[in-house]
């Protein structure tokens, strides 16, 4: 199998699982699926395949999306009284034999539970593909079938119910937070489920991009969103209905991934530094390289790496991921002569240079896990560089996942990525305060290669382990404002098409 295919493979699994999660209370997981099958046979034999990913989570999405304006009862009549809202949020029901009501039981939260109806005449209410709008689709479904599901909305309800009580008797609240996924392994972790616990916590977590969980996620079940930057944060503040406050818990700055026989090569060229045993990467240098379409074979004896593609830093998707979006502010100082950009005509020079940079990669994963995950598995050969969160080296580091020749490298100039939690009621609140203040959780944060208000933590951290890392960052540059990046990574966005 060719690696494109692999990787293509990879991509459409990966962005299935997503519009599952997403999806979840509007379709099965075999509803999406299928979208998703329908949008990719599209493009069979197409010979192009970097962007099919990208397209087909377009087409899908566009297809498992409900629109608006049309409704239809369960029986595939027009039905006026019937809003948006009650198609989409309405306890499931479930039909006796000719059609009658046998029972109903709603969803946790206003959620959707699923519709049956009976032998003879009743249907389960399923969302259909797009064809002059939305509407029910009546699907038969047998009255065995239509018992089973009664028993089972039966049964979700008294689990609610178990375990309210269990919650009032042990006096544990169970919290659940969306976060962007180099923080899920800090959640996992039994030592910070544990110290959440003395603070009595249960706390689960969904991971998406920051830029998905600031636009695009569903909000509504969390009690918490934890993006990776203050900016994001920002715009989950921005979001409707969303009253939180912010809670900057720990930071850490953008870094590159790589390998040693590419540092070595990247040396010779000057592109890249060591100084006090810590390597940096001159990003003027690769912008200017990147702009005069170099490869990995124009460097000369370049015998370690002699592979005829472009020299490009793996980074995320810009239009969902955070870590993305902060090495774009990155490019984008650089290439506006090390000033922060300001106006239109700062944003018309820079992105000629700067949307190369994204655009030439292919497809990109929606969040900083993913590259990361290559990097430690597939070696230097499917990404020599990778944007990363020096935390996620560090966290690596201190679980013994990294090979000797692996290499951290930090952009000069890089970015401090502010880890900034949003309350989205009371208990989200109390959590934020906790993980702000509480001195075990920061230890634990530390660990988790994170930098907290002490520094002699992350200090320790990396000291046990003979992390080289960077004491102190000192070469920082300063992110647009909110709505100048918005404008940019619209821009970017804009150059995928």
């Amino acid at each position: 199998m060719k690696l494109d295919t692999v990787r293509e493979d990879k991509a459409i699994e990966s962005l299935t699982a997503r519009l599952i999660n997403s999806f979840a209370e509007l379709h099965t997981a075999e509803e999406v699926e299928a979208a998703v099958r329908t949008a990719r046979e599209t493009f069979a034999g197409d010979k192009v395949r970097d962007y099919v990913p990208i397209l087909v989570e377009r087409m899908a999405r566009a297809e498992l999306m409900p629109a608006p304006e049309a409704t239809t009862g369960v029986d595939g009549t027009d039905n006026p009284e019937l809003s948006e809202k009650q198609v989409v949020s309405q306890p499931g029901s479930a039909g006796g034999v000719g059609g009658s009501s046998a029972a109903s039981a709603g969803g946790v939260g206003g959620s959707s539970a699923a519709s049956a109806g009976g032998a003879g005449g009743g249907s389960a209410g399923s969302l259909g593909g797009r064809g002059g709008g939305w509407r029910r689709v009546p699907v038969p479904v047998p009255a065995a079938v239509a018992g089973v599901l009664v028993l089972a909305a039966v049964a979700t309800v008294l689990v609610v119910r178990s375990g309210s009580d269990v919650q009032a008797q042990t006096g544990v609240t169970t919290l659940r937070g969306v976060v962007g996924s180099e923080k899920q392994a800090f959640f996992q972790d039994a030592d910070v489920k544990a110290a959440l616990r003395k603070h009595g916590f249960d706390v689960s977590v969904d991971s998406a991009g920051s830029r998905e969980i600031a636009t695009s996620v569903d909000l509504g079940k969390y009690d918490f969103a934890f993006p990776s930057s203050t900016t994001a944060a920002d715009k989950v503040l921005n979001r409707p209905q969303v009253t939180g406050k912010k809670y900057a818990v720990f930071s850490s700055p953008l870094a590159i991934a790589t390998f040693q026989p590419i540092v070595d090569l990247l040396s010779a060229t000057g592109i890249a530094k060591q100084v006090n045993g810590v390597w940096y990467f001159n990003i003027r240098k690769y912008v200017d390289l990147a702009k005069a379409g170099w490869r990995w074979t124009n460097i000369r004896g370049n015998t370690t790496y002699p592979v005829n593609k472009r020299i490009l830093i793996t980074t995320t998707d810009p239009r969902t991921s955070n870590s993305a979006a902060m090495f774009l502010s990155i490019v984008t100082y650089v290439a506006n002569h090390n000033s922060v950009v300001q106006s239109a005509a700062d944003e018309k020079k820079v992105l000629p240079l700067v949307a190369p940079l994204f655009v030439n990669q292919g497809y990109t994963d929606n969040s900083s896990e993913g590259p990361f995950d290559d990097y430690l598995s597939l070696g230097m050969g499917k990404s020599p560089m990778v944007n990363i969160y020096e935390a996620q080296f560090v966290d690596a580091a201190v679980r013994h996942k990294l090979k000797p020749d692996m290499v951290l490298m930090y952009p000069s100039p890089t970015i401090q990525s502010e880890h900034t939690l949003v309350s989205l009621n009371g208990n989200g609140d109390k959590l934020g305060q906790l993980l702000s203040t509480d001195p075990e959780l920061q230890r634990l944060a530390a660990r988790h290669g994170f930098r907290t208000q002490d520094d002699r933590l992350f200090t320790n951290t990396v000291n046990q382990r003979k992390v080289p890392v960077a004491t102190t960052i000192l070469d920082v540059a300063n992110p647009p404002t909110y709505d100048t990046l918005e404008r940019l990574l619209d821009a970017v966005s804009k150059s995928y098409r």
